[in-house]
Protein backbone atom coordinates (compact mmCIF):
# COMPACT_ATOMS: atom_id res chain seq x y z
CA UNK A 1 0.00 0.00 0.00
CA UNK A 2 1.31 3.31 -1.21
CA UNK A 3 0.57 6.91 1.34
CA UNK A 4 0.31 9.74 -0.97
CA UNK A 5 2.89 12.31 0.34
CA UNK A 6 1.61 14.86 2.98
CA UNK A 7 1.07 18.06 1.40
CA UNK A 8 -1.26 21.02 3.29
CA UNK A 9 -2.77 24.68 3.09
CA UNK A 10 -3.64 26.37 5.56
CA UNK A 11 -7.29 26.46 6.53
CA UNK A 12 -9.35 29.35 7.24
CA UNK A 13 -9.48 29.54 10.79
CA UNK A 14 -8.43 32.29 13.27
CA UNK A 15 -5.24 32.03 14.72
CA UNK A 16 -4.59 32.93 18.53
CA UNK A 17 -0.77 34.06 19.76
CA UNK A 18 1.93 31.66 19.04
CA UNK A 19 3.19 29.70 22.16
CA UNK A 20 6.21 31.09 23.26
CA UNK A 21 9.33 29.00 24.95
CA UNK A 22 9.00 29.17 29.07
CA UNK A 23 11.73 32.11 30.15
CA UNK A 24 15.08 30.47 30.43
CA UNK A 25 14.67 27.83 28.24
CA UNK A 26 16.94 27.34 25.36
CA UNK A 27 15.38 25.87 22.44
CA UNK A 28 18.73 25.35 20.49
CA UNK A 29 19.98 23.30 23.64
CA UNK A 30 17.15 21.44 24.26
CA UNK A 31 17.40 20.21 21.17
CA UNK A 32 20.54 18.14 21.53
CA UNK A 33 18.53 15.57 23.80
CA UNK A 34 16.81 13.26 22.41
CA UNK A 35 13.55 14.72 22.39
CA UNK A 36 14.58 17.20 19.78
CA UNK A 37 16.72 14.65 18.11
CA UNK A 38 13.57 12.75 16.96
CA UNK A 39 11.18 15.54 16.65
CA UNK A 40 14.10 16.91 14.34
CA UNK A 41 14.55 13.13 12.81
CA UNK A 42 10.38 13.91 11.77
CA UNK A 43 11.30 17.29 10.05
CA UNK A 44 9.25 19.10 13.03
CA UNK A 45 10.49 22.30 14.49
CA UNK A 46 11.68 22.19 18.01
CA UNK A 47 10.70 23.87 21.09
CA UNK A 48 11.02 23.32 25.27
CA UNK A 49 7.86 22.99 26.65
CA UNK A 50 6.98 21.60 30.37
CA UNK A 51 5.39 18.54 32.82
CA UNK A 52 2.05 17.29 31.85
CA UNK A 53 -0.37 17.70 34.50
CA UNK A 54 -3.57 16.92 33.63
CA UNK A 55 -4.72 14.40 30.51
CA UNK A 56 -8.09 15.89 29.50
CA UNK A 57 -9.09 13.25 27.05
CA UNK A 58 -6.86 10.84 25.22
CA UNK A 59 -5.88 13.82 22.48
CA UNK A 60 -5.75 16.55 25.09
CA UNK A 61 -3.56 17.33 27.98
CA UNK A 62 -2.51 20.59 30.08
CA UNK A 63 1.31 21.48 30.88
CA UNK A 64 2.28 22.75 33.91
CA UNK A 65 3.05 26.28 32.01
CA UNK A 66 -0.85 26.68 31.84
CA UNK A 67 -0.35 25.60 27.78
CA UNK A 68 -3.31 23.40 26.77
CA UNK A 69 -1.63 21.13 24.25
CA UNK A 70 -4.06 19.30 21.49
CA UNK A 71 -1.40 16.57 19.96
CA UNK A 72 -2.08 17.60 16.39
CA UNK A 73 -2.41 14.80 13.90
CA UNK A 74 -4.23 12.40 15.81
CA UNK A 75 -8.07 11.86 16.74
CA UNK A 76 -8.44 9.25 20.26
CA UNK A 77 -12.28 8.03 20.85
CA UNK A 78 -13.93 10.93 21.96
CA UNK A 79 -15.35 11.72 25.65
CA UNK A 80 -18.27 13.50 26.24
CA UNK A 81 -16.24 16.68 28.20
CA UNK A 82 -19.65 18.45 29.33
CA UNK A 83 -21.06 18.24 26.06
CA UNK A 84 -25.06 17.78 26.64
CA UNK A 85 -26.65 14.29 25.28
CA UNK A 86 -23.12 13.29 23.50
CA UNK A 87 -22.29 9.39 24.18
CA UNK A 88 -18.37 9.00 25.01
CA UNK A 89 -17.02 6.82 21.83
CA UNK A 90 -15.95 3.16 22.56
CA UNK A 91 -12.66 2.74 24.55
CA UNK A 92 -12.60 6.45 25.15
CA UNK A 93 -11.75 5.93 28.67
CA UNK A 94 -8.69 3.73 27.41
CA UNK A 95 -7.29 6.32 25.10
CA UNK A 96 -7.35 8.72 28.14
CA UNK A 97 -5.37 6.07 30.64
CA UNK A 98 -2.60 5.56 27.77
CA UNK A 99 -2.29 9.04 27.61
CA UNK A 100 -2.00 9.22 31.34
CA UNK A 101 0.28 6.78 31.22
CA UNK A 102 3.02 7.95 28.90
CA UNK A 103 2.73 11.59 29.16
CA UNK A 104 1.30 12.27 32.89
CA UNK A 105 3.63 14.07 35.03
CA UNK A 106 6.69 14.09 32.72
CA UNK A 107 8.34 16.21 31.16
CA UNK A 108 7.42 17.17 27.65
CA UNK A 109 8.69 19.22 24.75
CA UNK A 110 7.19 20.49 21.29
CA UNK A 111 7.60 19.68 17.60
CA UNK A 112 5.76 21.30 15.25
CA UNK A 113 5.25 20.70 11.30
CA UNK A 114 2.78 23.26 10.26
CA UNK A 115 0.07 26.07 12.38
CA UNK A 116 1.17 26.18 16.02
CA UNK A 117 -2.10 26.76 17.62
CA UNK A 118 -6.30 26.59 16.96
CA UNK A 119 -9.24 28.82 17.76
CA UNK A 120 -10.11 27.24 21.13
CA UNK A 121 -6.83 28.61 22.38
CA UNK A 122 -5.01 25.09 22.20
CA UNK A 123 -1.54 24.52 21.31
CA UNK A 124 -0.77 22.22 18.16
CA UNK A 125 1.84 20.01 18.60
CA UNK A 126 3.67 17.10 18.65
CA UNK A 127 4.90 15.32 22.04
CA UNK A 128 8.32 13.81 22.94
CA UNK A 129 9.24 12.73 26.61
CA UNK A 130 12.88 13.26 28.00
CA UNK A 131 13.98 9.63 26.25
CA UNK A 132 12.35 11.00 22.32
CA UNK A 133 9.66 9.00 22.74
CA UNK A 134 6.80 10.14 20.62
CA UNK A 135 2.98 10.65 22.56
CA UNK A 136 1.19 9.90 19.09
CA UNK A 137 3.60 7.17 18.00
CA UNK A 138 2.26 5.52 21.55
CA UNK A 139 -1.07 6.43 20.65
CA UNK A 140 -1.17 5.25 17.41
CA UNK A 141 0.97 2.13 18.01
CA UNK A 142 -1.60 1.11 20.41
CA UNK A 143 -4.55 1.56 18.43
CA UNK A 144 -6.02 3.88 20.35
CA UNK A 145 -6.00 6.78 18.04
CA UNK A 146 -6.22 7.41 14.11
CA UNK A 147 -4.54 9.51 12.03
CA UNK A 148 -6.89 12.99 11.85
CA UNK A 149 -4.56 15.58 9.33
CA UNK A 150 -5.34 19.08 8.32
CA UNK A 151 -4.22 20.92 5.15
CA UNK A 152 -1.94 23.08 7.38
CA UNK A 153 0.39 20.60 9.49
CA UNK A 154 2.03 18.74 7.25
CA UNK A 155 4.62 17.12 9.72
CA UNK A 156 5.13 13.36 9.97
CA UNK A 157 1.87 12.21 8.59
CA UNK A 158 3.54 9.71 6.30
CA UNK A 159 5.28 8.50 9.92
CA UNK A 160 1.70 8.29 11.30
CA UNK A 161 -0.10 6.52 8.74
CA UNK A 162 2.73 3.19 9.09
CA UNK A 163 1.65 3.23 12.51
CA UNK A 164 -2.06 3.43 12.18
CA UNK A 165 -1.99 0.72 9.67
CA UNK A 166 0.16 -1.36 11.81
CA UNK A 167 -2.02 -1.42 14.71
CA UNK A 168 -5.15 -1.96 12.03
CA UNK A 169 -3.50 -4.88 10.93
CA UNK A 170 -2.91 -6.54 13.98
CA UNK A 171 -6.52 -5.44 15.22
CA UNK A 172 -5.11 -3.65 18.49
CA UNK A 173 -7.37 -1.13 20.45
CA UNK A 174 -10.07 0.61 18.40
CA UNK A 175 -9.47 -1.46 15.20
CA UNK A 176 -11.09 -4.39 17.08
CA UNK A 177 -14.29 -2.44 17.73
CA UNK A 178 -16.95 -2.28 14.79
CA UNK A 179 -17.34 1.28 15.65
CA UNK A 180 -14.33 2.33 13.84
CA UNK A 181 -13.72 -0.25 11.24
CA UNK A 182 -13.12 0.46 7.37
CA UNK A 183 -16.46 1.45 5.56
CA UNK A 184 -16.92 0.30 1.99
CA UNK A 185 -17.67 2.99 -0.29
CA UNK A 186 -20.62 0.99 -1.46
CA UNK A 187 -22.34 0.92 2.11
CA UNK A 188 -20.64 5.17 2.63
CA UNK A 189 -24.31 6.16 3.01
CA UNK A 190 -24.96 4.51 6.14
CA UNK A 191 -22.23 6.28 7.94
CA UNK A 192 -23.11 9.55 7.98
CA UNK A 193 -22.10 12.57 9.78
CA UNK A 194 -19.13 10.91 10.91
CA UNK A 195 -15.29 10.95 10.41
CA UNK A 196 -14.71 7.72 8.07
CA UNK A 197 -12.33 5.71 6.91
CA UNK A 198 -13.74 4.28 3.22
CA UNK A 199 -12.22 2.38 0.60
CA UNK A 200 -13.44 1.52 -2.63
CA UNK A 201 -12.26 1.50 -6.24
CA UNK A 202 -12.53 4.88 -8.24
CA UNK A 203 -15.32 4.12 -10.99
CA UNK A 204 -14.07 7.64 -13.21
CA UNK A 205 -12.94 10.97 -12.43
CA UNK A 206 -15.18 13.63 -13.24
CA UNK A 207 -15.42 17.67 -13.50
CA UNK A 208 -18.00 20.30 -12.97
CA UNK A 209 -17.75 24.34 -10.97
CA UNK A 210 -14.22 24.01 -10.98
CA UNK A 211 -14.07 21.03 -8.99
CA UNK A 212 -12.70 17.65 -9.13
CA UNK A 213 -15.04 14.45 -8.11
CA UNK A 214 -13.73 10.96 -7.70
CA UNK A 215 -16.83 8.69 -8.20
CA UNK A 216 -16.77 5.23 -6.81
CA UNK A 217 -19.96 3.52 -9.47
CA UNK A 218 -22.03 4.76 -12.28
CA UNK A 219 -24.60 6.67 -10.92
CA UNK A 220 -22.58 9.88 -9.36
CA UNK A 221 -26.09 11.62 -7.86
CA UNK A 222 -26.57 8.86 -5.15
CA UNK A 223 -23.05 7.05 -5.38
CA UNK A 224 -19.81 7.51 -2.52
CA UNK A 225 -17.84 10.51 -4.38
CA UNK A 226 -14.59 12.27 -3.28
CA UNK A 227 -14.69 16.46 -3.75
CA UNK A 228 -11.33 18.43 -4.46
CA UNK A 229 -11.75 21.83 -5.34
CA UNK A 230 -9.27 24.08 -6.38
CA UNK A 231 -6.85 25.01 -4.04
CA UNK A 232 -7.20 21.01 -3.11
CA UNK A 233 -6.30 20.77 -6.98
CA UNK A 234 -2.73 23.00 -6.69
CA UNK A 235 -1.48 20.62 -3.94
CA UNK A 236 -1.93 17.55 -6.14
CA UNK A 237 -0.33 19.23 -9.02
CA UNK A 238 2.41 20.56 -6.79
CA UNK A 239 3.28 17.35 -5.33
CA UNK A 240 3.56 16.09 -9.01
CA UNK A 241 -0.10 13.98 -9.02
CA UNK A 242 -2.21 13.28 -11.22
CA UNK A 243 -5.65 12.52 -10.36
CA UNK A 244 -6.83 11.07 -13.65
CA UNK A 245 -4.32 8.36 -13.04
CA UNK A 246 -6.39 7.50 -9.92
CA UNK A 247 -9.30 6.31 -12.15
CA UNK A 248 -9.75 2.07 -11.67
CA UNK A 249 -7.69 2.40 -8.78
CA UNK A 250 -8.02 1.38 -5.25
CA UNK A 251 -8.03 3.97 -2.86
CA UNK A 252 -8.75 4.69 1.33
CA UNK A 253 -9.76 8.08 2.19
CA UNK A 254 -10.92 9.93 5.30
CA UNK A 255 -12.58 12.19 6.65
CA UNK A 256 -16.15 13.45 7.18
CA UNK A 257 -18.92 12.15 5.38
CA UNK A 258 -21.33 14.32 4.54
CA UNK A 259 -24.75 13.95 2.06
CA UNK A 260 -24.15 15.62 -1.40
CA UNK A 261 -25.69 13.87 -4.35
CA UNK A 262 -24.75 10.83 -1.98
CA UNK A 263 -22.47 10.14 0.46
CA UNK A 264 -19.44 12.51 0.42
CA UNK A 265 -16.03 13.25 1.63
CA UNK A 266 -14.22 16.68 0.79
CA UNK A 267 -10.68 15.99 0.57
CA UNK A 268 -8.56 19.14 1.68
CA UNK A 269 -5.01 17.58 1.16
CA UNK A 270 -3.28 14.76 -0.43
CA UNK A 271 -2.89 12.73 2.82
CA UNK A 272 -6.17 11.96 3.12
CA UNK A 273 -5.86 9.65 0.24
CA UNK A 274 -3.81 6.31 0.42
CA UNK A 275 -3.62 4.07 -3.23
CA UNK A 276 -3.95 0.63 -2.15
CA UNK A 277 -2.55 -2.48 -3.89
CA UNK A 278 -4.95 -4.82 -5.68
Amino acid sequence: MIALRPLFLALCLLLPAQPVLPAGAGAQAAQEGPAGERAESLGLAFAAGAPAVTVIDGDTLALADGREVRLVGIQAPKLPLGRTGFAAWPLAEEAKRKLEEVALGLPLDLGFGGRRGDRHGRVLAHLFDAEGRWIQGELLRAGLARVYSFADNRGAIAEMLALEREARAAGRGIWGDPFYAVRDAAAAGDWLGGFELVEGRVHAVGRGGGRTYLNFAEDWRQDFTIALDRRTLELFAEDGLDLDSLAGKRLRVRGWLKSYNGPMIEVTHPEQIEVLED
